[in-house]
């Protein structure tokens, strides 16, 4: 089966997106160009390209450490749109980078 690998985010300053990214979630950029960005990361691909009309889907990160993952998108500039709340399994926060796009992080219940 073919899994998705890659998430492409519109965003209207680039430069602004990829010094979120990488100070929210450390990541580290190939430079396509003045209108295109892109990350490799172990599972997933992610760019990032100029356009002013995000698209509506929810993408997630996992993480094992909400409340850590929540002061440094915060510290990083990301806007909050739901505070951490409890959901089947586990906790997630909801929060737009600086081009708008709405995201969250999780984190899920350690099963004993």
């Amino acid at each position: 089966m073919n899994m998705p690998n890659y998430l492409e985010l519109s965003v209207p300053d680039i430069d602004a997106s990829k010094a979120f990214y990488a100070k929210a979630f450390d990541f580290a950029f190939v430079n396509y160009g003045p209108e295109y960005q892109g990350v490799s990361g172990d599972h997933i691909e992610i760019g990032l390209f100029r356009s002013n009309a995000p698209p509506p889907p929810l993408p997630g990160f996992q993480t094992d450490d909400i409340d850590a993952a929540l002061k440094t998108v915060r510290e990083a500039g990301g806007e909050i749109v739901r505070e951490t709340y409890e959901f089947p399994g586990g906790r997630r926060f909801h929060f737009r980078d600086p081009g708008g796009n709405e995201m969250l992080v999780y984190q899920y219940e350690t099963q004993e």
